[in-house]
This record gives C-alpha cells, sequence and structure tokens, in this order.
C-alpha cells in the first residue's frame, strides 16, 4: 500500500466559513477516507491563511486588533470538523504556528540562495480579494473577474520571485503528467497559460500597506512576505519543513501521492507559482492537484465579499451533516458549478437516504425479525446470478476509479445502484409471498426465503462499508443495524427520519 498526503487550501479569515469551503473539505475528507479504507497510509491537512491583508482589513473595519478577528474567525474553521464529521490529522494556523514562520523563513532562504529573488520598483493593478496582481487584459471590463471589483493601483518597491527562469520544466512537468491536474480541462488551461509566457511575480509588500501584519521579509524589516508565498508554504511547513524533520520527510519527501484540493480561482497559484517555489527550494513537487468549480446561488459565486455565503453549520444544525456531505458527494459535478438550494438538498436526502437506503435497511432488518425470529441465515456458497450479484460485485472497483478521477457522482452513483436494485429484488422476490408459502410446507419458498434474506443481508453490509467515507456516521449506523449481537440483530430502528425544509441563514 502507498503513503498519501492530502491537503485543502486554505482560506482567508476575515469572516466565518461558507458552504462552499465546506464542499473542498468535505471532498478531500472522502478522499482520505476512502484511501485509509483501501489501507493505504495518510496525512490529510487543513488550516487557515490567517496572514491575509484583507483580514487586517476587516479588523480594522470592525474597529478591533487582527490577531483578535485572526483568533476568533480561525476557530470556527477548526470547529467544523465536527459538524462535517471531517477527519483531518493537521490543522495549521499560519499566523499562531510557529512551524510555519519558521518554514516560510526557511523557503525564502532557499530561493534567494538560488539566486532565483530579487527587488525592483512596481506598479500594478491589486485585487485585495484576491490578493493578486491582474494584468489590465485578465479584468473584465476594468473589474476582477472574480469579486467584479475595480483593482488597487499598487506602485512600490517589493522583492521578486523568478517565475520565468522555470517555464520550460513546468510545461514538461504539466505536459508530460508528472505533475497531474484534474480535470483535463484545468490541466489545459494551466498549459495554456504557462504557453502564453511566464512573467516574474511579486513576493512582498511593503509593511506600511500590509498594516504590519503578516512574516517580515527575512533580512528585510520593510517587507512582509506576500500572503500567497506565505500560504503555499503551508503544506510543507506542516510537516515541519523549517526544522528539516523526519515527518516533513515522510509525509512530503516520502509520499508516494502528494494531493492538494482547491478552487478554480486559484489553479495558477497551486499549478505553477508553488511548483516553481519547489523546485527553486530544491523540494519535491506535489504530485497531483485537483481543482473543484464553485458552489452558487441563483447563478452567482457563492462568497463572503458577495454577501450571499451560506453558514454550512447553520445546514448542518438545521438538516443534519447526512444531508449536507450527501448533497456535495452526490449532486456536485466533476466539472460545473452546482447551484446550492435547501430544495434540493431536502430532496436529495429523502430520495435516496430515507426512501432508498433507510426503506431498504428498515425493511430487511424487519423481514428478518418477523420471518426468521432476527436469527440471520447463512450467504448461499453461489450466489445467484442477476443484475444485484453483478452490481455488487463490480461496485468497489468502480468506486476506486471514479475517486481516482475525482469524480464523487460518478463514484456515488456506483454504490446508489446497489440500494436501488436491491429495493427492486425485494419486490422481484416478494419474501412475504414466499412466507405464505412456507407456511403450507413449501420447502423450495422456505429455502429461497434464507437465500434472499441472507443476500439482502450480505448486500447492506457491502453498502454499509462501501459507505463510510462518503458518511461516515451513517455508515456506522447502518453497519450497527445488520450486525449481530447475541445470535440476533437488533430491532430496526429509523436511520433517516424525515426532515422539513427550512430557509437557511
Amino acid at each position: 500500500m502507498s503513503r498519501r498526503y492530502i491537503t485543502t487550501a486554505i482560506p482567508y479569515v476575515n469572516s466565518k466559513p461558507h458552504v462552499g469551503f465546506a464542499m473542498e473539505l468535505v471532498e478531500a475528507d472522502v478522499m482520505a477516507r476512502h484511501w485509509r479504507h483501501r489501507g493505504h497510509e495518510v496525512h490529510f491537512l487543513t488550516g487557515t491563511d490567517d496572514n491575509s491583508l484583507k483580514n487586517a482589513i476587516a479588523a480594522e473595519a470592525e474597529g478591533i486588533p487582527t490577531r483578535e478577528l485572526v483568533d476568533r474567525n480561525a476557530a470556527t474553521f477548526h470547529d467544523l470538523r465536527d459538524p462535517l464529521q471531517i477527519s483531518f490529522d493537521d490543522f495549521i494556523r499560519t499566523s499562531a504556528d510557529p512551524r510555519h514562520r519558521e518554514g516560510v523563513e526557511r523557503l525564502w532562504r532557499a530561493t534567494e540562495e538560488t539566486g532565483d529573488l530579487y527587488r525592483k520598483h512596481y506598479a500594478g493593478l491589486y485585487c485585495v480579494g484576491c490578493e493578486q496582481f491582474y494584468a489590465e487584459s485578465e479584468l473584465a471590463e476594468g473589474l476582477c473577474p472574480e469579486h467584479l471589483t475595480p483593482p488597487q493601483q499598487v506602485n512600490e518597491e517589493n522583492w521578486f520571485f523568478k517565475l520565468s527562469r522555470y517555464q520550460d520544466r513546468l510545461l514538461a512537468l504539466v505536459e508530460s503528467g508528472e505533475l497531474r491536474i484534474e480535470p483535463p480541462g484545468r490541466r489545459n488551461e494551466v498549459l495554456s497559460f504557462i504557453k502564453g509566457g511566464l512573467q516574474d511575480f511579486s513576493i512582498s509588500r511593503s509593511t506600511e500597506r500590509a498594516r504590519g501584519w503578516g512574516i517580515e521579509v527575512p533580512g528585510d524589516p520593510g517587507q512582509v512576505v506576500y500572503v500567497w508565498w506565505d500560504a503555499l508554504g503551508n503544506y510543507i511547513t506542516a510537516l515541519g519543513y523549517g526544522a528539516d524533520s523526519d515527518t516533513y520527510r515522510h509525509w512530503w519527501g516520502g509520499a508516494d501521492v502528494r494531493t492538494h484540493v482547491i478552487g478554480k480561482g486559484i489553479v495558477r497559484f497551486h499549478a505553477v507559482y508553488w511548483p516553481a517555489m519547489l523546485m527553486s527550494a530544491g523540494q519535491p513537487l506535489p504530485t497531483t492537484i485537483f481543482v473543484h468549480d464553485y458552489l452558487t446561488v441563483e447563478g452567482r459565486k457563492l462568497g463572503k465579499s458577495l454577501g450571499n455565503a451560506i453558514d454550512p453549520v447553520a445546514i448542518v444544525e438545521q438538516y443534519g451533516a447526512d444531508a449536507l456531505r450527501w448533497w456535495l458527494v452526490r449532486e456536485v459535478p466533476r466539472t460545473g458549478d452546482a447551484d446550492f438550494t435547501v430544495e434540493r438538498l431536502v430532496n436529495r436526502y429523502h430520495e435516496d437516504l430515507a426512501n432508498g437506503l433507510g426503506n431498504l435497511v428498515n425493511r430487511t432488518v424487519s423481514m428478518i425479525h418477523k420471518y426468521r425470529d432476527g436469527v440471520e441465515r447463512a450467504l448461499p456458497a453461489d450466489l445467484p446470478p442477476g443484475t444485484l450479484v453483478d452490481l455488487l460485485a463490480t461496485a468497489p472497483a468502480t468506486i476506486d476509479a471514479a475517486l481516482d478521477e475525482f469524480d464523487f457522482r460518478r463514484a456515488t452513483a456506483a454504490l446508489w445502484a446497489v440500494v436501488d436494485e436491491a429495493n427492486r429484488y425485494v419486490v422481484e422476490v416478494s419474501p412475504w409471498t414466499l412466507a405464505k408459502a412456507e407456511k403450507t410446507g413449501d420447502t423450495e419458498a422456505a429455502r429461497k426465503l434464507d437465500d434472499a434474506l441472507a443476500l439482502l443481508l450480505h448486500v447492506l453490509r457491502v453498502v454499509a462499508d462501501e459507505l463510510t467515507p462518503f458518511l461516515p456516521e451513517a455508515a456506522k449506523r447502518v453497519s450497527t443495524q445488520v450486525t449481530t449481537v447475541d445470535g440476533r440483530l437488533p430491532a430496526p430502528q429509523p436511520l433517516f427520519p424525515r426532515i422539513e425544509e427550512q430557509t437557511a441563514d
């Protein structure tokens, strides 16, 4: 088995988290849980980007110290762990964790020693929301294409990184697939950006413009490290890169797979800037970058600055973690934005979980209690041929293949094909009819009833097992319901109570 390291991007903490970041957390969590479930060694990192200028601006707007705002809001991101059922192994805060500053300083010095840093005067258009400079040609009618706000004119002397030196090497890495970018459309986007010519980019800003917030440039206290240089480093600083720790060598240098899960708005930072920084510092590169699209509301990107953010904790409090996690993995496509509505979330929960799986578990366990006093029968040595058995046999491999391409919808569809077919099988076999025939002394009907109930129980155990990465707590409840205790199955219990649609804040 392999060693796998997976990360999310680290969000700004100028406000509380919204359901768009919850999607990224859940997607990374599903991958981490799936890999662990298949026996791989896994380390899952997430955290917060504390050193952004927009965090300092948000604190000014509230009239509080930046540290106070950052500490308060970062805690709300960490605390998504329980309500969203996230299994991260580590959480890093870029303003508060000593590992981070130490690592950023080491990364800076390593690239400086390579000769890739220089200082020059610069004037450009800067979007605070993106923390990014834009060329005029990249603007949408003069506005930032992400935030639809006019960028600021910035004129100052900064440190620059020689990105242009790495154009050919980056092109070869992406074209060869050594640096894998999924889905293919995002890979093509990166290739187009590289082929268009890479320009050196600013990696610091004046301490004055940064409001005195951030990590000082080593040896130059009048400058702080540019937030993206700072933030990208978290993937290795959290592992102890600054101290050249065994953990860093184990999980970055020694991992077979190093995967970043990110949103489409930050592709160039992760697929171009970050690999170049690592090459400059003489460190291994990520192996895979999975780029998801956005959640939208009425066609508009979810965003704190756009005023349409939806609180994922409020969603969980009203509808439960099962409903939110399931909608995110069952409805969000591999490519293309997904429009979020409470109605869609509730409908998917009822259709798949309450009416589909919940009904299947309840009727199976109820029939075993009614016709066999709760005692399971042995599964036939040779399972009867048919669609249900075929789907059951192929589902794990189909799920593996789908998740290897980060296609959560295809993976869950493969599992739900089994659930749907099992419900059809119950109608087709009609155990209640077999039970009536059994009472008349029909031994063949009794055997068929035993086999059908045993097969359904087996199906549910496989479904519970394969459901674990997607709905960990629900999978446990299903597994408990179909596990014999003291010779009998537990009495049937409702697993997915119906929920009422409300308005989410």
